[in-house]
Protein backbone atom coordinates (compact mmCIF):
# COMPACT_ATOMS: atom_id res chain seq x y z
CA UNK A 1 0.00 0.00 0.00
CA UNK A 2 1.39 3.39 -0.99
CA UNK A 3 1.45 5.51 2.13
CA UNK A 4 0.80 8.96 0.70
CA UNK A 5 -2.26 8.87 -1.54
CA UNK A 6 -5.65 10.53 -1.27
CA UNK A 7 -7.15 7.06 -0.95
CA UNK A 8 -5.03 6.40 2.15
CA UNK A 9 -6.08 9.74 3.61
CA UNK A 10 -9.73 8.78 3.03
CA UNK A 11 -9.19 5.37 4.67
CA UNK A 12 -7.56 7.10 7.64
CA UNK A 13 -10.47 9.51 7.98
CA UNK A 14 -12.96 6.63 7.78
CA UNK A 15 -11.12 4.87 10.63
CA UNK A 16 -10.21 7.97 12.62
CA UNK A 17 -12.67 7.58 15.49
CA UNK A 18 -11.76 3.93 16.05
CA UNK A 19 -8.05 4.79 15.75
CA UNK A 20 -8.20 7.55 18.36
CA UNK A 21 -10.34 5.38 20.65
CA UNK A 22 -7.79 2.55 20.38
CA UNK A 23 -10.31 0.14 18.90
CA UNK A 24 -8.39 -0.93 15.80
CA UNK A 25 -6.19 -3.97 15.36
CA UNK A 26 -2.42 -3.71 15.53
CA UNK A 27 -1.89 -4.16 11.79
CA UNK A 28 -4.18 -1.32 10.74
CA UNK A 29 -2.79 0.91 13.51
CA UNK A 30 0.72 0.29 12.18
CA UNK A 31 -0.45 1.25 8.67
CA UNK A 32 -2.10 4.40 9.96
CA UNK A 33 1.00 5.32 11.98
CA UNK A 34 3.17 4.89 8.87
CA UNK A 35 0.77 7.06 6.91
CA UNK A 36 0.75 9.72 9.63
CA UNK A 37 4.55 9.77 9.67
CA UNK A 38 4.53 11.09 6.11
CA UNK A 39 1.24 12.95 5.79
CA UNK A 40 1.24 16.34 7.49
CA UNK A 41 -2.44 17.01 6.69
CA UNK A 42 -3.59 13.81 8.37
CA UNK A 43 -1.31 14.52 11.35
CA UNK A 44 -3.14 17.83 11.79
CA UNK A 45 -6.54 16.14 11.61
CA UNK A 46 -5.58 13.49 14.20
CA UNK A 47 -3.97 16.05 16.54
CA UNK A 48 -7.01 18.33 16.26
CA UNK A 49 -9.40 15.49 17.07
CA UNK A 50 -7.32 14.40 20.06
CA UNK A 51 -7.21 17.97 21.39
CA UNK A 52 -10.94 18.41 20.86
CA UNK A 53 -11.65 15.23 22.82
CA UNK A 54 -9.30 16.35 25.60
CA UNK A 55 -10.92 19.78 25.82
CA UNK A 56 -14.38 18.25 25.86
CA UNK A 57 -13.47 15.98 28.76
CA UNK A 58 -11.62 18.74 30.61
CA UNK A 59 -14.59 21.09 30.24
CA UNK A 60 -17.22 18.54 31.22
CA UNK A 61 -16.13 18.44 34.84
CA UNK A 62 -18.59 20.38 36.97
CA UNK A 63 -17.00 23.48 38.40
CA UNK A 64 -16.93 23.53 42.16
CA UNK A 65 -17.64 26.55 44.27
CA UNK A 66 -16.25 26.63 47.78
CA UNK A 67 -19.02 26.12 50.32
CA UNK A 68 -18.48 29.47 52.08
CA UNK A 69 -18.68 31.34 48.76
CA UNK A 70 -21.83 29.43 47.83
CA UNK A 71 -23.44 30.27 51.19
CA UNK A 72 -22.59 33.98 50.87
CA UNK A 73 -23.94 34.08 47.32
CA UNK A 74 -27.20 32.38 48.27
CA UNK A 75 -27.56 34.72 51.24
CA UNK A 76 -26.96 37.83 49.10
CA UNK A 77 -29.57 36.62 46.61
CA UNK A 78 -31.99 35.85 49.44
CA UNK A 79 -31.99 32.16 48.52
CA UNK A 80 -31.12 30.75 51.96
CA UNK A 81 -34.03 28.32 51.71
CA UNK A 82 -32.22 26.50 48.88
CA UNK A 83 -29.05 25.85 50.86
CA UNK A 84 -28.60 22.23 51.84
CA UNK A 85 -28.77 21.85 55.56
Amino acid sequence: MSLHTQENCRILLDSLSDYVDGELGEEICNEINRHLAGCHNCQIVVDTLKRTIYLYHAGSEAPTVPEDVRERLYHCLDLDEFLEK
